[in-house]
């Protein structure tokens, strides 16, 4: 039974706190006897091995039960949330679902046959294993989305080692890979998790000081918002341990802010992707962004200043777009990185690259730079094509309160000029007042 691990350990501490849902708790034996009742509701709606099912929902008991017993009956589980927006059905259609289940805002579910028969040659594999699986959607935030296929038996190896009992915010989304990792580490090692239905700097950092929360897996945006927003200064953080980020590159100035203004919580930069799963991770120092990644079941390699990976729990394939594997399993992650010894900085994904007059540019260095400026809120910092350099660089800015444009503009390329190569200096500002991150609290990257 591919989840019996996970059954022992719930039996193990059938009496502690398994899920904190809308302030209520629930305990690991009520979670069990929820797993059981999904069981039969399964089996009832002839939902079984190599049923292919859409899961819309975020973080409740019923989708953390019924997300584990889809899996022990070999389904493959497509999660979604609210996240992918306009795409859902396009999702859907790519995932080939065959029955939709919908979590509502009371966790009730509503079950419906979609009327198709998913018939493509990696979900024949599975059924032909009894193995279940799990479809990731990338977020598309520079390009298309692809749908990454698993087989859940591989990713749930590396949940089989004991490790820390941790009370953890379940920040990350339902329908990432890190979200996902979140409540399988939780759960496996008897931790508590903790949900939270509004991602706001305020409600996560209110949960955390009523539910005495230990661990926050998050993203270098959502860091930022928390020190722009002042949220920390309403709130009891005395139980935060570890902050875990990753997703983007972390922004120096960021990092360092945070640091200095809570030296007692460690920092630790993670690392991972829909196609190959969440590498284990250990930060040189809390204020460092050098980091080693890899770990039992990982192997990595840097092959012309760009990282790659070889996993045990790789993805079989995408559903949409051909392998991006070798023949002997390395994949190109696309992120370029530094190196030192076993340590790795990560400066930023390859498309993301600003080339100006055949100099390169990182956008994640000058927007490290322009947090440092005052008044500036989110920073996202794209090329635009140009007919003499090839590319300039552009810094599109959210101001935390509102000043004269031209003045704004005309302080922060001062300040950039005395800090920055000729060449890395934004030759275009833009004030913007939508947010720029999404709902997966991503910096929203604008293509060339």
């Amino acid at each position: 039974m591919s989840i019996e691990f996970l059954l022992r350990t719930f039996r193990q501490n059938a009496d502690q706190d398994a899920v904190v849902w809308q302030d209520k708790t629930h305990s690991y034996n009520w979670l069990l006897d929820r797993v059981d009742y999904w069981r039969g509701t399964l089996r009832e709606n002839e939902i079984s091995s190599g049923t292919v099912v859409i899961l819309e929902a975020d973080f409740s008991p019923n989708a953390i039960a019924l997300f584990l017993a889809l899996i022990e009956s070999a389904s493959i589980v497509v999660p979604m949330t609210l996240a992918v927006g306009t795409k859902r059905d396009e999702f859907v259609n790519i995932a080939e679902g065959e029955v939709c289940i919908t979590l509502n805002e009371y966790d009730h579910a509503n079950i419906t046959r979609l009327g198709r028969v998913a018939s493509h040659e990696m979900f024949e594999r599975l059924r032909f294993l009894h193995h279940p699986g799990l479809v990731l959607f990338s977020s598309g935030s520079t390009g298309e989305s692809k749908a990454a296929l698993h087989d859940m038996l591989f990713l749930l190896e590396k949940f089989k080692l004991p490790r820390h009992r941790l009370r953890t915010i379940s920040f990350l989304l339902y329908d990432h890979i890190g979200g996902i990792n979140t409540m399988l580490y939780t759960l496996s090692n008897g931790g508590c998790l903790v949900t939270v239905q509004d991602r706001s700097p305020d409600s996560v950092l209110q949960a955390i000081n009523t539910h005495r929360v230990q661990l926050l897996p998050t993203s270098p945006t959502f860091i930022n918002l928390i020190l722009i927003s002042e949220a920390y200064k309403r709130y009891n953080l005395d139980s935060l341990e570890t902050i875990t980020y990753g997703t983007e590159p972390m922004p120096e100035s960021t990092l360092r802010r945070f640091h200095q203004l809570f030296p007692g919580i460690r920092m630790v930069q993670t690392y991972g992707l829909s196609e190959i799963g969440i590498l284990r991770s250990k930060s040189k120092s809390a204020d460092s962004l050098w980091v080693k990644v890899g770990g039992e079941g990982f192997e990595t390699r840097v092959v012309d200043g760009v990282l790659h990976v070889k996993a045990n729990s790789a993805m079989l394939g995408y559903l949409n777009a051909p392998s991006p594997f070798t023949e002997d399993g390395w994949m190109n992650t696309g992120d370029r990185v530094e190196v030192e010894g076993d340590y790795v900085r990560f400066l930023g994904r390859q498309s993301e690259i600003i080339n100006v007059g055949g100099e390169k540019v990182y956008p994640a260095e000058i927007e490290s730079l322009i947090y440092e400026f005052d008044n500036v809120a989110e920073v996202t910092v794209f090329g635009e094509k140009n007919p003499i350099t090839g590319s300039i660089v552009c810094a599109k800015v959210n101001l935390t309160h509102d000043e004269d444009h031209k003045l704004f503009v005309k302080r922060l390329l001062e300040f950039c000029r005395q800090r920055l190569q000729n060449y890395k200096v934004p030759v275009k500002v833009i004030i913007a007042a939508e947010q720029q991150h999404s709902p997966r609290f991503k910096k929203v990257r604008r293509r060339e």
